[in-house]
């Protein structure tokens, strides 16, 4: 199974380890668009401090990130699974997974990015601060930057298992499966259901927090059980041997991806 993620807007501060080397990151039909990525990246905060924070959309407040990426190239690196924080990342809490189950999220965890295009958790990368929201002045947006390089590697890193994807609409804009690979792939939505105190009703809404918190620990209870659905419909069935509750909606067409709600009652 392959789990595709987004990433989290914080990060880790950068390690103390070599500086990148981009040659050894996963994905390796991904690097020359990485390359391009972080030389208009590290050139643009490095020539126009104001102009690269109206590019990246960040405050004020959160200037510091700019001289962050200037210094892509030689700072120091560490896991993406260290660099990645925030509330997915953690409910996910890698480190406290045993031994086996950090070997499958090796394997089964893939996390969108506007800068590195995708990264496995072990891949070492230094903090940096570019969202797949972006629009570079000369690559232009990132999400339709990356559909090219994403739509010539991803169909063989997903290979022919289940497809679980938890990426957020602007990272799921960078790669979309098709044909028969979409039939295999299945979007999670995250619903908080409540009754109404007036009305008596239940009603149903996305919770930003509570969302990102839910799809953490639903990876950590697949990957602690060790589950391996051979499609979307057995992956139901898992999730809710777990404790879920998940309504689902297979594809009514070829090339359309089956829609899983998982439904709460309690935010935490």
């Amino acid at each position: 199974m392959l789990v595709l993620l987004p990433p989290s807007e914080g990060k880790a501060a950068s390690g103390r380890g070599a500086s990148l080397k981009p040659e050894s990151l996963s994905l390796p039909g991904l690097t020359a668009a990485r390359s391009a990525v972080l030389d208009e990246l590290v050139e643009l905060c490095a020539a126009d401090e104001e102009k690269a924070r109206q590019v990246l959309g960040l405050s004020e407040g959160l200037r510091g990130e700019i001289a962050k990426n200037v210094e892509l190239r030689t700072a120091g690196t560490r896991p993406a699974g260290e660099i990645y924080t925030g509330v997915l990342y953690d409910a996910l809490d890698l480190a406290t997974l045993d031994t086996a189950a950090r070997r499958r999220a090796a394997k089964a965890l893939l996390v969108f990015s506007g800068l590195w295009g995708a990264v496995r958790m072990g891949d070492r990368i230094p903090s940096y601060r570019c969202s797949m929201g972006v629009r570079l002045p000369g690559l232009g947006a990132l999400g339709a930057y990356w559909r090219g390089p994403m739509e010539s590697v991803l169909p063989e890193v997903a290979g022919s298992g289940t497809v679980l994807d938890l990426r957020s609409s602007a990272y799921a804009a960078a790669w979309r499966p098709k044909g028969e690979l979409a039939g295999r792939t299945a979007t999670v939505r995250v619903l908080h259901a409540a009754i109404d105190p007036v009305t008596g009703t239940e009603k149903r809404s996305v919770v930003s927090h509570f969302n990102k918190a839910t799809k953490g620990r639903l990876v950590r209870d697949l990957l602690t059980a060790g589950a391996r659905p051979k499609g979307p419909a057995e992956l139901v069935e898992t999730l809710r041997e777990l404790g879920y509750v998940v309504e689902a909606t297979a594809p009514e067409r070829a090339g359309r991806t089956w829609a899983l709600d998982v439904v709460v009652t309690e935010i935490h």
